[in-house]
């Protein structure tokens, strides 16, 4: 209406008259007024047309009445105002709607009623388009926050219309499903949000048509897994919920999954650990009276083996048996291995003839050789014989295993001075570096990882416990051990071990160091098992020595103050370290070393696990043999402490 009526006003400043303004079409009664002046300035302009004409032509008739007419109305001062009003409604144009009219009565009033309601429609105006920014920077910040927080979030997250068309998908979605954004969006859930039953299979219902069916919050069930782009599975839990309105009306769907693909594998490796310990307990829990018995069959075999001629047959029946005594031992620490403690009892020892030993061994009667390259120099090591030869043996089988039709596994050792030089990472000092490889069938490549892994086993028989046992004797001599393997191939296992910082001969005992002593000792042997003291004590006066039984620890203690009170003092105490039911040796040692802080005390036991068998002298021990013993085992230990 404004704009219509400045028109108006500037054609009457240019002397044409107008055409007059339709008041009867404008609603608004101000507008309506403000249309009926400006018709009336019309009129006027019209007057002063109806005096301007008969002048110019003479007719002084019309002259006289139509100067009655013009001089009547204040023309000049009208003019005058009419320019303001045009500037004043050009302002308000503008946006100045400080602009007031004082003159011509009706139109002054409607024209400034016009003036406060436009203010007042541009302030209302202005306030909406403000708040409308507001709300839109509102929406903008909420949106990326949103953004952001999905984008940060750990867990997967789509988003769904009620058609099960996906609106909205986060950055972990599309890392895990190997689709984007923008190729997810528009597309049904379940043709991105793929999910199988691990078990089985078979598709599982997608989440969100549960939640749209049920306007429940909904879960998979145990045992689902995400199906990528690429054919990746994952282990997944996940849910599902709708998303209501300001109304409470379902508009879509919400699903949140995480990966617990790592979770799970933890999970079943920790119960698998967990299920080696209680093997391991059960195995400690039998190994004190397995090789208890162990003990027995070796010492009477070996006495029996020295009551005949070496070159007859039966002795060589006899050595076999001994062997495949020191063999079943080896079952039993198998599963030791894995329980707590199993530390290895070291002993200063020449690696190549370990090797060699435990080699041979388990070749004996098949067509698979070994070619041996040990260099006479080799550095000494410091290991558990019992635990280095399981690491040998087990190698050895699995080349065996691999070369079924025959052919050689290349052994060799050799000193590392620098082991930086090495691609291992291991602590700068020397080493002993040992390489055994064979020409068999190879590791697949997707095995190769998980060859140390306990259970794990490419084989259709066997535990799976070999090369987890290896993988953990070595760490705890301080080592490193690898594998390379090419399908078809071969297999190349590295060992690294610590050289020795000790210098002077192999503490390995032979079946030739058992000679009798030249000195005379007087040896108490505590044990609770009637058949271990009677093989103990047949053993140690073979060699020369005086025996003292005794069952428990109270009987030990009582004998050897006995002797130490009466000047015949016991040289020697070989103590077992349980005993059910009474006093052990861990026990009975401080009541001794109390009566003499010089005694010399030997702890033995069955169950190799226990930590005091590696650590014996924090406990008072002067040294530590393991059952089953053999006889030249028990001549050196006794000669090494009485030295």
């Amino acid at each position: 209406m404004i704009e219509e009526v400045i028109e108006k006003l500037s054609i009457l400043l240019q002397g044409k008259i107008p055409d007059k303004i339709d008041d009867g079409e404008i609603a608004d009664a101000s507008k309506q007024k403000l249309a009926r002046l400006v018709n009336q300035l019309v009129d006027v302009m019209q007057e002063t047309h109806d005096f301007i004409n008969p002048l110019s032509r003479g007719e002084l008739e019309e002259i006289k009445i139509a100067s009655n007419n013009f001089f009547a109305s204040p023309f000049k001062e009208l003019h005058s105002r009419l320019l303001h009003l045009t500037w004043q409604a050009k302002e308000v144009a503008n946006g100045d709607f400080s602009q007031r009219v004082d003159f011509m009565g009706d139109f002054s009033a409607a024209f400034n009623s016009m003036i406060v309601s436009l203010d007042n429609n541009e302030k209302l105006l202005k306030r909406k388009i403000d708040e409308r920014h507001k709300a839109e920077k509102e929406a903008n910040e909420a949106r990326e926050r949103l953004d952001v927080t999905l984008r940060s979030i750990g867990d997967g997250v789509v988003v769904t219309d009620l058609d099960g068309k996906i609106v909205l998908i986060n950055k972990i979605t599309e890392q895990l499903t190997g689709v984007s954004q923008e190729e997810a969006v528009g597309r049904l859930n379940q043709e991105i949000f793929n999910i199988i039953n691990e078990k089985t299979g078979k598709p599982c219902e997608n989440p969100a048509t549960k939640v749209l069916a049920t306007g429940k919050i909904v879960a998979s069930a145990n045992h689902t897994a995400l199906i990528a782009r690429d054919g990746t599975q994952y282990s997944i839990k996940d849910s599902g919920a709708p998303i209501y309105d300001n109304e409470d009306k379902i508009i879509g769907t919400v699903l949140v999954f995480r990966d617990v693909t790592e979770e799970k594998r933890t999970a079943e490796e920790l119960f698998k650990v967990r299920k080696l310990e209680s093997v391991g307990v059960l195995a400690g829990g039998i190994a004190h009276d397995f090789n208890n018995l162990l003990t027995v069959i070796l010492g009477n075999i070996e006495l029996a083996g020295m009551s005949i001629d070496s070159t007859s047959e039966t002795y060589l029946l006899l050595q076999n048996a001994k062997k495949a005594s020191i063999k079943a031992q080896n079952l039993t620490q198998k599963l030791l291995t894995f329980s707590k403690g199993g530390d290895p009892v070291k002993q200063t020892s020449l690696i190549g003839k370990i090797i060699i030993d435990s080699a041979e061994f388990e070749l004996r009667g098949s067509s698979v050789v070994c070619d041996y390259n040990i260099p006479d120099d080799l550095w000494k090591v410091d290991v558990d014989i019992g635990q280095m030869g399981q690491v040998i043996q087990n190698i050895i089988l699995n080349a065996r295993h691999a070369m079924a039709e025959g052919g050689v596994i290349d052994v060799s050792c050799e000193n590392i001075a620098d082991i930086k030089k090495e691609t291992v990472s291991l602590p700068g000092q020397k080493y002993i570096k040992i390489t055994i490889a064979d020409t068999g069938s190879g590791v697949p490549k997707e095995y190769i990882d998980r060859i140390f892994d306990p259970y794990f086993s490419t084989k259709q028989t066997g535990s799976g416990l070999g090369l987890a046992v290896c993988h953990s004797i070595i760490s705890k001599h301080d080592g490193n051990m690898s594998v390379k393997s090419l399908e078809g191939k071969g297999t190349n296992f590295t060992i690294y071990l610590p050289a020795s910082l000790q210098s002077g001969q192999d503490t390995r005992t032979s079946e030739e160091d058992f000679a009798e002593t030249e000195r005379k000792t007087r040896i108490l042997v505590m044990d609770d098992e009637t058949m271990v003291r009677d093989v103990a004590k047949q053993m140690l006066e073979r060699l020369g020595h005086e025996v003292v039984l005794a069952e428990n620890g109270h009987k030990a203690i009582e004998l050897y103050n006995e002797y130490f009170k009466s000047g015949r003092s016991i040289d020697v105490i070989i103590m077992d370290l349980t005993i059910q039911g009474s006093m052990g040796g861990n026990d009975a040692v401080q009541e001794i070393l109390r009566i003499n802080p010089e005694a010399k005390v030997v702890v033995a036991s069955g169950s190799l696990n226990d930590s005091i068998m590696a650590n014996y002298q924090e406990h008072g021990f002067k040294s530590s043999i393991a059952k089953p013993f053999q006889m030249a085992a028990l001549n050196k230990t006794i000669n090494t402490i009485l030295e």
